[in-house]
């Protein structure tokens, strides 16, 4: 859920997102419990005072212990780097470094953040940033771009999930420079920045030229898909997006009335704040667990559960899912759909399952590190698995076509056919078939999702007695 990239870790490029943030990745403030996304999305702060008993006693029961050849062999090798390359390094350049390889060698999500990090972790959970719009994850072959957040440069230049970032300013990204790379998406509002990518399965480049700029995103959009169908998009968690969800989808309901189902789609969300996806959770849960955390830190070890009250009063759900929904947005999947509350709809989630601490070092430092897995209400861990849909389906293209011309294609192309006494309008009862063939055309999945919802408020309906 993030703005700027950094090393190993999803983020929201330079533009207005970061989960991890995050890629995205779930977080809670770090004072409390300090879950702290790619998404930004899942972390976990836990009280510094508890990881040093915990890294004692490991290290005590284990035998692990550091001896002194260990620490000769790194002073060596950092004297050596110092005094012997071919350009002249800085001793705190060399430090930095030797940290930050050290916590990218554990997992993609873990990293040390200077007091620029701490900053851009604070902008993730208020959705204000200025940048491009986009969730990075760092591969072997340079920058993936995880998802395009919405209503952002990247988004409106044609950005997709999966595309990959191949030149920056002209410069090609390889794992030498992916630092200096990520530190160029982001920057002042108003200045430009070329990007050359390619769509995922494509070789062809596509060359980009992006304004970068301040933007607030609103990550909560409702509106109404046909009378008595709502639909809820949330493109990220963070910190006000419950509120948001409450306040819109109350507007809505007081304008249209209780909707009959509600489709959350959550394609191409890329996490956030883990308080965030149990709060929305909860908006459509009257019971049950949402989700629980495990690691070796006692403070790590947390389990969510729903409270009575649900915002739809048990109206069916469908939830759109696909390659994009990543961290927090996996966490509101899973807990909707092993609660049995929606059917989840599209491809395959991300498959982020695992939660960030946020430790702090100093006013200026700290150590996001990877502290637990979560796992959904059945128990089950997501992490590089994701969440299976209930109803696949592929994100396909649809276009009308015209049918061959019939001279007869009903009873009323018959000479001398009886009228329909109560026979409507032609415009209006072609009318909803129209509007679906629209749907469908700009969005195949989400026609499917709809389809799938009014088949489950058809079962629903008590059946009538003769």
């Amino acid at each position: 859920m993030c703005n700027p990239v950094r090393p190993r870790s999803a983020r929201w490029l330079p533009t207005a997102l970061a989960l991890a943030a995050p890629l995205a990745w779930a977080q809670v403030p770090a004072p409390a419990l300090g879950i702290g996304a790619p998404a930004a999305a899942s972390s976990i702060d836990a009280p510094a005072s508890t990881l040093a008993p915990a890294k004692a006693a490991s290290a005590a029961t284990s035998g692990d212990a550091i001896d002194l050849d260990d620490i000769r062999n790194f002073s060596r090798v950092f004297e050596v780097v110092r005094q012997a390359y071919v350009e002249k390094v800085s001793s705190k350049t060399l430090l930095n470094a030797a940290i930050t390889g050290m916590l990218a060698g554990l997992d993609p999500h873990s990293e040390y953040l200077d007091k620029a990090g701490l900053e851009q972790l604070s902008e993730e959970t208020s959705g204000q940033y200025s940048g491009l719009g986009i969730e990075v994850l760092q591969t072997e072959d340079g920058l993936r771009i995880v998802s395009p957040i919405d209503d952002t440069p990247a988004a409106r230049a044609g950005i997709r999930p999966g595309d990959r970032i191949v030149k920056i300013n002209g410069t090609l990204v390889d794992g030498n420079n992916v630092d200096a790379m990520f530190k160029q998406l982001r920057g002042k509002p108003g200045s430009k920045i070329a990007l050359t990518i390619t769509h995922e399965g494509s070789d062809q480049l596509i060359e980009l030229s992006l304004v970068r700029q301040n933007i607030t995103v609103s990550s909560v959009k409702v509106r109404e898909l046909e009378p008595g169908y709502a639909y809820v998009r949330i493109s990220q968690f963070q910190d006000d997006t419950a509120d948001d969800l409450v306040r819109k989808l109350g507007e809505l309901i007081d304008k249209h009335g209780a909707p009959k189902g509600l489709v959350l789609d959550l394609r191409n969300n890329p996490g956030g704040l883990l308080t965030a996806a149990v709060a929305v959770s909860d908006d459509f849960l009257s019971s049950g667990t949402i989700v629980t955390t495990r690691g070796r830190l006692r403070d790590a070890n947390m389990s969510f559960a729903a409270h009575p009250g649900d915002q739809l009063d048990g109206a069916p759900m469908i939830v759109l899912t696909n390659n994009g929904t990543a961290s927090a947005a996996e966490i509101v999947s899973g807990a909707l759909k092993d609660n049995h509350r929606a059917l989840i709809v599209g491809q395959r989630t991300f498959g982020k399952g695992v939660v960030q601490t946020v430790l702090p070092l100093d006013q200026d430092h700290a150590v996001k590190i990877t502290t637990a897995r979560y796992y959904t209400p059945n128990g089950t861990s997501i992490q590089a698995e994701g969440i299976t849909p209930d109803v696949a389906v592929d994100d396909l293209a649809v276009h009308n076509v015209r049918d061959t011309p019939t001279l007869i294609s009903s009873e009323a192309d018959l000479p001398n056919h009886l009228a329909n006494e109560n026979a409507q309008p032609a415009a209006a009862a072609s009318s909803g078939a129209a509007a679906e063939a629209d749907l469908a055309t700009h969005d195949y999945v989400l026609a499917q999702g709809l389809n799938v919802l009014k088949g489950m408020v058809l079962e629903r309906r008590p059946a009538r007695r003769g």
